[in-house]
């Protein structure tokens, strides 16, 4: 066998593997512009278009994700409180000593005197203040958003601004939103914008924050530490990954006095009270138990923040392959398969179609594993989707090239194509 082998590793199997690789790549480019999205090679369909196999990571492997409890952070919920309510929650907040208060909210149109003029008042006693803006049209030439938005002028004279953007898939909340990532530092006409977490990250520990920036990344994977636990909440599973409070916990002032000390306190919304199961301002999220065909939303915008700034200031980040590593590892996946495929065609003919697929499903399967457990004890994603897809569609892209493609550049092969069948 081996003779065999070396009889047949030649200039021709190794000038084949390197056509037959390039072949491939092209059906993928130009499968990829004519499906879109490559959903003619998705056999399941739209029900998990939006899944990420490192998903399972966070929804099954990790059994308790919130069981290292975050105690520098803690939210607090607005509820529909108006501007009075919060400015009273604020109040009563600062009298604890927090070192840094973020609210994850507007406040566009002014209302009435007195509304306005007491949640001025709070917000001017705030020593650390943080609110949030968004970022609207972004312009491909220059790079740059058209637009920043805020709440009213009168109430940002005391407050630091971190956008509230983060990188979903969709649209609308109509559409899924799963949010895996999120850029730390945008441009628009005014300067740099940083992000909400990230500001807070920086008032709050300034050198967890700069080792965050060095690390230069223009998009960060969030490594979600947990989610909050609803009061009506069934899945005992899981814990608080941090102090949560709802609106009438401060009113009642239900807490003991040191929560709130030299703590991060962020306000946001987390529904009409803790027991609300509302979808408004909710994503979805790798934690979703349901990390395919997602059907509820399992996230609050405030703790998608809350998870990144934990994350920043524990510095525990997660690492990923670059899109040109992840290209040339494929293609290096695509190559060693072709020439072993093309040794299987010279030698085994008859057991190509068998023996390929085989292979081929052997390997996707391993190489789906490896991402997951790399992912999971090492916190890093590898960019494998390419060469998971050049596997599979290695064995038979393979017979077309021998069959048809090579058949073709043969003048005595298109001559028995074209020759009249025999009666």
């Amino acid at each position: 066998m081996l003779k065999k082998i070396k009889r047949n590793t030649d200039r021709r199997l190794w000038a084949d593997s390197i056509l037959g690789t390039a072949f491939i790549f092209s059906l993928i480019f130009f499968g990829g512009r004519v499906f879109s999205a490559f959903e003619v090679l998705n056999p399941i369909g739209e029900a998990i278009s939006d899944m990420d196999i490192t998903d399972i990571v966070f929804s099954q492997l990790r059994k308790d994700p919130d069981a290292l409890k975050n105690d520098d952070i803690v939210i607090v919920n607005i509820g529909n409180l108006n501007r009075q309510g919060i400015a009273k929650q604020i109040e009563t907040i600062n009298e604890y000593h927090p070192k840094v208060i973020g609210v994850d909210a507007f406040f566009r149109e002014p209302l009435d005197q007195y509304q306005d003029s007491l949640f001025s008042a709070a917000l001017w006693q705030t020593d650390k203040l943080v609110l949030v803006t968004k970022l609207n049209q972004f312009n491909s030439q220059t790079g740059i958003f058209d637009t920043l938005e805020t709440s009213n002028p009168m109430f940002l004279e005391n407050a630091h601004l971190g956008f509230a953007n983060l990188i979903t898939p969709a649209q609308d909340q109509d559409n899924f939103k799963v949010c895996r990532s999120f850029t730390s530092v945008e441009y628009t006409a005014e300067g740099e914008q940083r992000l909400f977490a990230l500001k807070l990250a920086e008032l709050y520990d300034s050198k967890a924050s700069e080792h965050f920036l060095k690390r230069n990344n223009t998009v960060e994977l969030i490594n979600y530490g947990g989610n909050i636990v609803r009061a009506n909440s069934k899945n005992s599973e899981f814990t608080n990954k941090f102090t949560v409070l709802d609106w009438m916990d401060i009113f009642e002032e239900n807490f003991v006095p040191s929560v709130f000390e030299d703590k991060v306190v962020i306000l946001g919304y987390l529904g009409e009270d803790l027991w609300d199961n509302s979808w408004e301002d909710k994503l979805y999220t790798p934690l979703n138990t349901e990390y395919a065909g997602r059907t509820n939303p399992d996230m609050y915008g405030v703790v998608i923040h809350a998870n990144i700034l934990a994350m920043i200031l524990s510095g525990e980040y997660i690492d990923s392959m670059s899109n040109r590593a992840g290209v040339v590892v494929g293609i290096l996946l695509c190559f060693f398969n072709v020439l072993i495929f093309s040794l299987i065609y010279r030698l085994l003919p008859r057991w190509y179609d068998g023996l390929t697929k085989s292979i081929q499903l052997l390997e996707a399967l391993v190489l789906l594993l490896v991402t997951v457990l790399v992912f999971h004890f090492f916190s890093y994603k590898l960019n494998l989707t390419l060469g998971i897809i050049a596997v599979l569609l290695a064995g038979d892209s393979l017979e077309v090239y021998y069959g048809v493609l090579k058949n073709l550049f043969s003048k005595e092969q298109r001559r028995l194509l074209f020759e009249p069948l025999e009666d």
